[in-house]
């Protein structure tokens, strides 16, 4: 991947979220915990953020199930949670931890929602990486009942856009987005064209079927809290499909 170039006038480091506030009320739910205890087997994923270590959102991440992942549109959203003490006195850890959605956890019909289909519709369930389950719960649990809620993202940096696909399929990647972090429209224009919307194709990857060689690129970010940030040329009109560049932050 090629060095990501920031799009402002001055770098600097930028931490957002802690300003903008979400719907704080917990709910029940259950984790469980997949990856090792590296959480590398939980690279990749269904949002399309591939490496999770370079892309920074490290080993404290989930996989959700079918009713949270909403189609792709919930990944990286945040999440605080804390293993239910008074359900589970035995298995549970003191704290909490907050985690990104980075993956999906896929449901099993053939098992039942109690027994191994801990994922199947309508539950709301979190497959954490094993090191964050691991902070609020014993490992030999297996699976815990807790409590959640979405809280702002904490990002460094600005959001990131990487450019993959080719001429007239234009696949772009967004990640590192703080706030709600989640992504919910994503508009994007030419040095010679005006303002077009994206569609989502997984995940967090959108895609526009322009052609944009030789043009520097801005886009347009709204997030699921009715936030929007435009980054002007971010991309300069020199890019190569695989560069990511960085641009504002919420």
């Amino acid at each position: 991947m090629a060095p990501v170039t920031v799009a402002t006038m001055f770098s600097f480091l930028w931490i957002a979220g802690a300003a903008y506030a979400l719907d704080s009320a917990w709910q029940s739910a259950h984790a469980t915990f997949y990856g090792g205890s590296d959480a590398s087997g939980t690279m990749g994923g269904a949002c399309g953020y591939g490496n999770l270590y370079s892309q920074g959102y490290g080993t404290n991440t989930a996989a959700l199930s079918t009713a949270l992942f909403n189609n792709g549109a919930t990944c990286g959203a945040c999440y605080q949670m804390k293993c239910n003490h008074h359900s589970d006195p035995q298995w549970c850890l003191p704290g909490t931890v907050t985690v990104t959605a980075t993956n999906l956890c896929p449901p099993n019909s053939a098992l039942p929602n109690d027994n191994g289909g801990w994922c199947n519709p309508p539950l709301q369930h979190f497959d954490m990486a094993q090191p964050a389950f691991q902070q609020i719960a014993i490992y030999r649990s297996g699976i815990v009942p807790i409590i959640f809620r979405r809280v702002p993202c904490m990002r460094k940096g600005g959001v990131r856009f990487t450019i993959n696909g080719h001429s007239y399929f234009n696949l772009v990647l967004i990640t590192n987005v703080g706030g709600a972090g989640d992504v919910e429209a994503v508009s994007i224009k030419g040095s010679n064209t005006g303002w077009q919307p994206m569609s989502r194709n997984w995940g967090q990857n959108w895609q526009s079927n322009s052609y944009l060689n030789g043009q520097s690129l801005s886009f347009q970010v709204s997030t699921s809290d009715g936030r929007t940030i435009t980054s002007y040329n971010v991309a300069p009109a020199n890019w190569q499909f695989s560069q990511t560049f960085e641009g504002q932050q919420f």
